[in-house]
């Protein structure tokens, strides 16, 4: 049981933004994604969750393919993304965006789902009835984690989770993180912060201008901090 991307290349606007990026992320680990600013590896999470097509490449989930997929469809296969970007549906409350986010399950699944969420972020349960957009960066981000979450994913893709956020909170979600892997969710982490995602990845895919640099064990980036450095300068 693994989620394989093998060969994938995106273009956007013309231009190739992924080029040839493989990669395996496997059930309770973390994949951490790393690279500077515009090294693709926004790009590759959305191709990944159907959100981008794909200008070739595999992907497959458990061995299913789903390279094409639309983003739902892909949802239901097993894979859910959390964009770059805190979104929620600001004008709902926060009940109403995780209903709405649960809309492709079975009306017996709705209220079993809500609960795991409320369990995992209590926080989240404590603001039921309070409109998305009046939460602060932090708590919209767990929101955002508990959309794709709603889906039962068994492979979550996560883009930026701790972009603006405060330490504490960061740690938080961190928590969370750890608390997914220990049952069995397998993790695509996206961080510019490299030590967020250092501190629960076991392997990761180091990017620059589109392509993987290093794909391998965190230990060894830990061992030769060079590829990172390549990566970013």
């Amino acid at each position: 049981m693994t989620l394989l991307i093998e060969d994938l290349s995106v273009r956007s606007q013309n231009k190739e933004v992924v080029r040839n990026v493989s990669m395996l992320v496997e059930p309770g680990h973390v994949t951490a994604v790393l690279g500077a600013n515009g090294a693709g590896k926004s790009e590759l999470v959305l191709a990944v969750a159907g959100m981008l097509p794909l200008a070739h490449g595999r992907i497959t989930v458990d061995g299913l393919p789903i390279q094409g997929c639309t983003p739902d469809a892909v949802r239901q296969a097993g894979v859910a993304a959390v964009p770059e970007g805190h979104r929620v549906l600001t004008r709902l409350s926060v009940d109403d965006n995780l209903r709405v986010a649960g809309a492709i399950l079975q009306s017996s699944q709705v209220e079993p789902a809500l609960h795991e969420v409320y369990d995992l972020f209590p926080e989240l349960a404590e603001r039921k009835r309070q409109l998305a957009g009046s939460m602060s960066g932090g708590q919209q981000q767990m929101l955002a984690i508990g959309h794709a979450l709603m889906a039962h994913p068994r492979y979550l893709l996560i883009d930026e989770m701790s972009l603006g956020l405060a330490p504490l909170i960061v740690k938080r979600l961190v928590r969370v993180i750890e608390s997914l892997m220990a049952k069995g969710v397998g993790i695509v982490l996206v961080e510019q912060f490299t030590e967020v995602a250092l501190s629960v990845a076991t392997t990761a895919v180091v990017m620059r201008a589109g392509e993987a640099r290093y794909t391998g064990p965190v230990d060894e980036i830990r061992r030769r901090p060079e590829i990172l450095k390549e990566a970013y300068f």
